[in-house]
């Protein structure tokens, strides 16, 4: 008979593995206590789908298509949010590890904070499939697939200085310095506005993709700059930000361009509170990662060059009911 003090012991080791994988949230802060985890296998049959925060429809919804793609191929699924926090992805990406998964689907928290933990994977023997984020090393991912980022910034720029008339002042509020998806579209968006001379930016500053900072930094960039005509937003998240800023203010008709084609941007699109957003196929991206992955752990290749790119499409008033959760209808 065992003695009483060890099966507590024994007890207690299992409660404490089995929280390894519920260090954050995979959704909203309703559920910020846990990771979610399909059936009960882990192992050669486990595919770990980690993103940012599930506030954020994007990450939401690339990640519900990734869990639902893998699943339909047959594998037990984990879900967890990283929260943009590199700590927290490294000991998720450790938990993972130590399960033995199949696959890393990775929406990562830095593009070089993540190198170290994304090469222990590979290290490890677990191969790890990025979307969204590129990070900024080639050789340990298997694949790297994001928005075409430069061509939809280019395509938002467009309509913003066409909504314009290719004159006014503006504000670009732009993502994390972290995530080079934030570098990317401000250079597509500077590379097209900069060739209007009578385009003049009075005030960039970073909201790091929140929607509530946003608000915040817009509303004290228009008590110094009441004058504006136009914002232009790295994100969808803090394009909406603006919005409710402005119409705190009462500036009705000032021209507001995103980036990400969130549902919450079409309906604004829809309401005439938004000009247009480009809209990144967030569940094609996750999808694709999937069926590489699924590749590699039958065949040991995916087929594919490590760097992947989807273009992007610009939603505005004339087509905005043709889109539904990141994806045409």
């Amino acid at each position: 008979m065992s003695h009483p003090n060890r099966r507590l012991v024994i007890r207690a080791a299992a409660v404490l593995a089995a929280g390894a994988l519920s260090l954050t949230a995979c959704g909203s802060s309703d559920d910020s206590g846990s990771a979610e985890a399909s059936g009960g296998k882990s192992g050669g049959n486990l595919i770990a789908i980690i993103t940012p925060s599930h506030d954020n429809p994007f990450f939401k919804a690339e990640a519900e298509a990734a869990k639902k793609k893998a699943e339909s191929l047959g594998y037990q699924t984990s879900v967890a949010s990283h929260d943009d926090d590199p700590n927290k992805q490294s000991e998720l990406i450790d938990a993972a590890i130590s399960r033995k998964a199949a696959a890393i689907i990775l929406d990562n928290a830095g593009a070089d904070a993540s190198i170290g933990p994304v090469q222990k994977a590979t290290d490890a023997g677990v191969p790890v499939f990025l979307i969204d984020r590129e990070i900024n090393k080639t050789g340990i991912a298997k694949a790297q697939i994001v928005s075409n980022n430069a061509q939809g910034a280019q395509l938002a720029a467009q309509a913003f200085v066409k909504a314009m008339k290719g004159k006014g002042n503006y504000v670009e509020l732009t993502g994390k310095e972290s995530d080079t998806n934030a570098g990317v579209r401000s250079k597509g968006f500077n590379d097209v506005i900069s060739q209007y001379p009578d385009m003049k930016r009075v005030a960039q500053q970073t909201a790091n993709w929140d929607q509530q900072e946003a608000f915040s930094k817009m509303e004290t960039i228009l008590q110094r700059n009441p004058d504006i005509q136009g914002v232009i937003a790295g994100n969808d998240t803090m394009a909406v930000g603006a919005v409710a800023a402005l119409k705190a203010a009462k500036k009705t008709d000032v021209v507001v361009v995103g980036f990400d084609g969130s549902p919450d941007a079409i309906a604004q699109i829809k309401a005439g509170a938004m000009y247009a957003t480009a809209l990144q196929p967030a569940a094609l991206g996750a999808q694709r990662a999937v069926e590489q992955a699924d590749r590699f752990i039958k065949t040991g290749s995916t087929g594919q060059p490590e760097k992947q790119s989807i273009d992007c499409e610009l939603v505005d008033r004339s087509n905005a009911d043709q889109f539904g959760v990141f994806a045409r209808l």
